[in-house]
């Protein structure tokens, strides 16, 4: 990513039609020699996950400061300078396996697992990272975590609003919960209350329409690790120190458990990079 400032002039995406970011996207993937959604082979036999090109562009991203949470960047003009393709959906379980079944990748025997074309979750960093190093060398191309603006900018497909389908988002397009005000007890704890919930679990990928871009599910079902750091207080209560904290990234998309609120294209969430969860998986890039 770049600052405007750059002399080299790309499209401004909030300013096109969907067909015409539709077209932006196979110029990009003709010129790349690829198809706007495909597969690479791997090494040892079957395919990677099914990626979207996603054309150069800039865009506006962050939330307007009247609908700016914590933690959230304030709205402001970024860019991308180049082409990039990215996961059509979250990693799933069975994609995952296939990693472990080749590699013997130990996983915790203790942790709940995910099945079939459900999200891959209870995933750290380290686990994420070494997946995309086996697509990297299974491959012969770079696979790696996108960075947050690639994530939103991909997300957003030309958006400005809230979520990539307007600025309210349905249960026929997100799995996302809801959580209530807080209670009166002296605990505070918050009760869960379903929204658009399937026995409040993660549902399986394609679920729910793509946006323009093809991607499936960028607002709830799983939180998605970036490559960035989270930089700032980690905590509401504690606004001092401006620093980048290493063992935080930043995740985006919301998840099946949390409101539709962190379903917002701008929302962000810090998760420790050790941190394993039931409603925390990862979407790859792969550069092109």
């Amino acid at each position: 990513m770049s600052t405007l400032a750059d002399p080299a002039p790309l499209p401004f995406v909030h300013d096109l039609a969907p067909a015409r970011l539709r077209e932006l996207q196979a110029r990009a993937a003709q010129a790349a020699g690829l198809a706007p959604f495909f597969r690479d082979p791997l090494g040892g036999g079957g395919q990677g996950p099914e990626l979207a090109v996603v054309p150069p562009g800039a865009f506006e991203m962050g939330a307007p400061e009247a609908q700016r949470r914590f933690g959230e960047l304030p709205l402001h003009r970024a860019r991308l300078d180049r082409a990039y393709a990215i996961g059509r959906h979250a990693v799933t379980a069975d994609e995952f396996r296939d990693f472990e079944a080749a590699t013997g990748h130990a996983w915790p025997d203790h942790l709940l697992r995910s099945e079939g074309r459900h999200p891959a979750v209870n995933i750290a960093l380290a686990d994420a990272e070494a997946y995309l190093a086996w697509l990297s060398a299974q491959t012969g191309r770079r696979y790696r975590l996108p960075t947050e603006a690639e994530w939103e900018y991909a997300a957003r497909a030309g958006s400005r609003t809230a979520y990539c389908f307007g600025d309210r988002l349905t249960c026929g397009e997100a799995n996302v919960g809801a959580l209530a005000a807080p209670g009166r007890g002296a605990t505070g704890w918050r009760r869960f209350v379903p929204f658009c919930v399937p026995l409040n679990q993660t549902v399986e990928v394609e679920s729910y329409p793509a946006n323009v871009w093809g991607l499936y599910e960028v607002h709830g079902n799983v939180w998605e690790f970036t490559a960035d750091a989270w930089a700032g207080p980690l905590d509401p209560l504690d606004r001092a120190g401006a620093e980048a904290q290493p063992l935080w990234r930043v995740t985006k998309g919301g998840s099946w458990f949390e409101g539709l609120a962190d379903a917002r294209s701008a929302a962000r969430k810090p998760r420790r990079r050790d941190e394993l969860d039931v409603n925390l998986g990862l979407r790859v890039v792969r550069e092109l």
